[in-house]
């Protein structure tokens, strides 16, 4: 196996020369196993005119030209882990590929170069010995392809953690004592240094704000979608954006210990720390490989001993028949036809699944940890109430705020606005336009003093707020932002703005209920806020005040406790946590580092994926199984006959072109059963 770099920071950029390696082995091996499939099975499916043109002799040495390069030099990576497998004896899936691939090309190559060794019983009507070059490259090409899926889905996780590392600013702005201002690389920032931020430009590391006021994008991070106001003494985090305003800020974090940096290690350690798949064909294979050895060493000794002449004939033939009867190539196919059927289907429904070990984790899972944000919640602030006081009208009241908030530079300003022309209200023209850092703004709308903000604002302007703080407190119990609006040194009424619960929500969550998961919501909301979302959602657990490291830790110790986890989200903040999970879910919407640290991705970003992705699992490893049972359903009975065990009672001797006839059928069982999962249909609201 390729060695994997301690660090994506470390990774060199470019393609991964093993994927390339593989990539090349592959192309090579299918050039080459095609014209042999035609060659050697075209008398089968009406082709024969092409063996005849090349003459018996010609066209099995036209095999061996053709199949020995894909079993000696495409199969030599699993040639060489088989032999490491069976010098250390940890039998695995290589061992099965190895000993079947070199069984079937060593028979076939005695057979072209010695045919007069096999006794007459073994050969076709016209005198020929049957070789088993074609099955042989088949193998090596099919495993090639299963390796290749395995490391495209892994170069993903590489790419995940780089588009992280730039993410970061390339360069700061350092004011010099002197006031002289200078631009530096980000890797000579030391601690205490003053940086200035410039409009639009992307904070460089970790710190305080000391001089200026902006509003700062963080969604990269928090994946929250509303930019948040920085004023002086504020923190600012490398990597988020900033608004429209200047900030002078002193660096507090540099390097190594920035945010960013943090979650990229975060990512790493939990992406190494995973355990790997562990696969059924290897379980399997750990019993099977031993016990087929013995059956064909066995065999051979007993026709060896007491067959009949030619006995050592027979007695070869019967080894090699057990071991071709015993080729994994149904084996090899049980798990990636599924997958290859499964994933497809699965995109179809708007399920993207990374690999198989996804699929197999998320059949396990029993808990389930959302983000609130973007996967319960659309992500978007609108307006959703406007509560005039006694004696206002509430078109009136919205006008005032909406003609105010024009010129706020603040997301809830502009969701107001928005909702005022969504209303037709005709907005008015606003003077002498004040913003009051961290409390609201204040103007003058058609010749009156107009102010919208919070309780604190209103207290500056000596106003009192008992009759509508009742009703305040309610609409932030439901997740609400709540703001004043006075007119004339008046309460005039309120307005609210939220981010709406998606509408497939709440649907989905009774679904996922049904599928088995304890739901539990990771926000950063406040606990107030969080509790009663979960409650009106039925969600069986909250956990609120979330910091970005906290997601992967709240997941760590659920695990500790036995917990199967899959975790839904879709910020840069949920990365760490998504491959720290069981199983990652991002929705589609989010950011592509979410999504490539996921195991899953829901296209349209809701929650009925997961419905439709735990579905498909479960019919998907049911699918597996099934095959694995009948890969060695065929394989594990035609062992005993190929040995001979019939022949004492019955006269019955299996040949080895009839070995492979079953190694065949046992492929076709398994691909046909893999192919009913394109049929899947799934009503999200049935039961499991």
């Amino acid at each position: 196996m390729g060695l994997e770099p301690e660090s994506a920071a470390m990774a060199q950029d470019g393609p991964d020369p093993e994927l390339v390696d593989f990539t090349r082995l592959f192309r090579v091996g299918a050039v080459l196993t095609l014209p042999l499939l035609v060659l050697a099975m075209g008398p089968f499916v009406g082709l024969g005119g092409v063996r005849e043109a090349f003459g018996e002799r010609g066209a099995l040495w036209i095999e061996v030209l053709l199949g020995t390069p894909v079993v000696l030099w495409c199969g030599l990576p699993f040639l060489a882990r088989g032999w490491a497998s069976f010098r250390t004896m940890n039998l695995n899936m290589f061992s099965l590929i190895a000993m079947g691939v070199m069984a079937a090309w060593l028979y076939s190559m005695v057979a072209v170069v010695a045919p007069g060794i096999f006794p007459d019983g073994f050969r076709n009507a016209e005198g020929h010995v049957g070789v088993y070059f074609e099955a042989a490259a088949v193998i090596v090409t099919l495993v090639l392809l299963g390796q290749l899926m395995e490391l495209r889905a892994r170069q993903g996780t590489g790419r995940a953690i780089r588009a992280l590392l730039d993410m970061a600013a390339k360069a700061a702005l350092v004011v010099r004592e002197d006031g002289r201002e200078e631009e530096i690389p980000l890797d000579d920032v030391q601690l205490g240094d003053r940086l200035r931020v410039r409009p639009g430009a992307k904070v460089p590391v970790d710190g305080l704000v000391i001089e200026g006021r902006s509003f700062v994008d963080e969604s990269m991070i928090t994946g929250e979608p509303i930019p948040v106001e920085k004023t002086p003494g504020d923190p600012l985090t490398g990597a988020t954006i900033n608004g429209t305003g200047s900030l002078i800020m002193e660096a507090t974090r540099v390097g190594a210990g920035t945010v960013l940096s943090q979650i990229v290690e975060m990512v790493e350690n939990a992406q190494r720390s995973r355990a790997p798949i562990q696969r059924y064909a290897d379980r399997v294979a750990g019993l099977f490989v031993p016990v087929v050895m013995l059956v064909a060493a066995g065999a051979f000794i007993v026709w060896a001993i007491w067959g009949p002449a030619p006995s050592l004939s027979y007695a070869l033939l019967a080894a090699v028949a057990v071991l071709i009867i015993a080729c994994p190539c149904a084996l090899g196919l049980a798990t990636p036809m599924s997958i290859m059927t499964a994933t497809g289907r699965g995109a179809q429904m708007g399920v993207l699944i990374k690999n198989a070990e996804s699929l197999e984790r998320f059949e396990a899972v029993d808990t389930l940890i959302v983000d609130k944000t973007g996967t319960l919640t659309k992500g978007e602030p609108e307006l959703v109430a406007v509560l005039p006081a006694t004696g206002h009208d509430e078109a009136a009241v919205l006008k005032l705020a909406a003609t105010l908030e024009r010129g706020s530079e603040h997301p809830l300003a502009e969701a107001i606005v928005r909702g005022a022309e969504n209303r037709g209200v005709t907005l008015a023209e606003a003077a002498d336009f004040e913003a009051v850092t961290g409390k609201g703004v204040r103007g003058i709308v058609d010749g009156k003093a107009v102010a919208i903000g919070n309780l604190k604002l209103l207290q500056d302007l000596g106003l009192e707020v008992e009759a509508l703080t009742e009703t305040a407190d309610d609409r932030r119990d439901e997740g609400e932002t709540v703001m004043f609006v006075t007119l004339d040194g008046e309460l005039a009424g309120m307005v609210s703005v939220a981010d709406p619960v998606k509408d497939s929500t709440p649907g989905a969550l009774e679904a996922l209920h049904r599928l088995g998961f304890r739901l539990i919501m990771a926000t950063g909301d406040n606990e107030r806020t969080a509790r009663a979302v979960a409650a009106r959602l039925g969600i069986d657990d909250i956990r609120a005040d979330v910091l970005p490291a906290d997601k992967a830790r709240i997941i760590t110790e659920l695990q500790a406790e036995g917990r199967r986890v899959a975790m839904a989200g879709d910020g840069v903040n949920d990365a760490p946590a998504l491959a720290q999970a069981d199983v990652g879910i991002a929705m589609g919407t989010g950011a592509d580092v979410a999504i490539e640290s996921a195991g899953v991705t829901l296209v349209k970003g809701n929650l009925d994926g997961i419905v439709r992705a735990r579905k498909l699992a479960r019919a998907t490893m049911r699918n597996i199984r099934q095959n694995l049972f009948f890969a060695l359903a065929y394989n594990a009975s035609g062992v005993p006959v190929a040995a001979g065990l019939l022949f004492p009672f019955f006269g019955i001797l299996i040949s080895p072109m009839f070995a492979a006839f079953a190694m065949t059928a046992s492929s076709i069982s398994v691909v046909l059963n893999s192919l009913r999962l394109r049929n899947l249909r799934f009503r999200l609201h049935e039961g499991a």
